[in-house]
């Protein structure tokens, strides 16, 4: 079972997010928090796998708990799932170490999809956010960002770059085991490694990288 901490100031959202989780088979939710504080305190006590988490919240929003949450050992994934989908918002959420972005109109399918890749070391943005976060590395400061992408890439083994480019086209780690024809473990392995050459701490970063350095159109 995947165990999920729902984070949101409103009971009823909480209700409504965990009929919707529990609606899966192979989701458990461990536990509720209605603001950042309880997030993490709730994060020590249930020890979930995967968190939903709200943005604008009393005491603590979600961008600062997702800080605190990710400094903790054995850090579970977080995905922000919120009605504001600003640039700002977007780009906090991914610094902090959350690995998806999902607006809260997102069907119960794909917030169930987003909540198994992201235990499976996946991530998943909502399409506008995505669309949206493929302009602005596009357009802002292309030239320098470009050079510096290159550069971290220099580390890189032809294997490591060909996963890299795959993560960067939105690929799960099954499709990109498929398409290079190599086991998941491996995908996974070299991530690891990419995690540590291009000095990221989730998946999506990783893509940006991709993007930066000219791999993905």
């Amino acid at each position: 079972m995947i165990k999920t901490l729902v984070v949101d100031d409103e009971s009823l959202v909480r209700a409504g997010l965990r009929f919707i989780l529990e609606s899966a088979p192979d989701l458990e939710v461990v536990g509720e928090a209605a603001d950042g504080v309880e997030a993490v305190d709730a994060v020590g006590r249930f020890r979930p796998d995967v968190v939903l988490m709200d943005i604008r919240m009393p005491r603590s929003d979600g961008l600062a708990a997702t800080a605190a949450v990710r400094r903790l050992p054995q850090a579970p994934a977080i995905i922000i799932l919120t009605t504001f989908d600003s640039d700002e918002h977007v780009f906090s959420a991914l610094e902090a170490g959350a690995c998806g972005f999902l607006l809260k109109d997102t069907s119960p399918h794909d917030l169930i999809s987003a909540v198994r890749l992201a235990h499976g070391g996946d991530s998943m943005l909502s399409p506008q956010v995505t669309r949206r976060l493929i302009h602005r590395l596009t357009t802002d400061q292309p030239g320098r960002r470009r050079h510096d992408a290159l550069e971290l890439l220099k580390d890189l083994t032809e294997r490591e770059r060909e996963v890299l480019t795959e993560v960067g086209r939105g690929l799960s780690n099954a499709e990109v085991a498929a398409t290079l024809h190599m086991s998941e473990a491996t995908v996974k392995s070299h991530i690891s490694h990419l995690f540590d050459k291009l000095a990221v701490t989730n998946r999506v970063q990783v893509a940006i990288t991709a993007f930066r350095a000219g791999l993905v159109d």
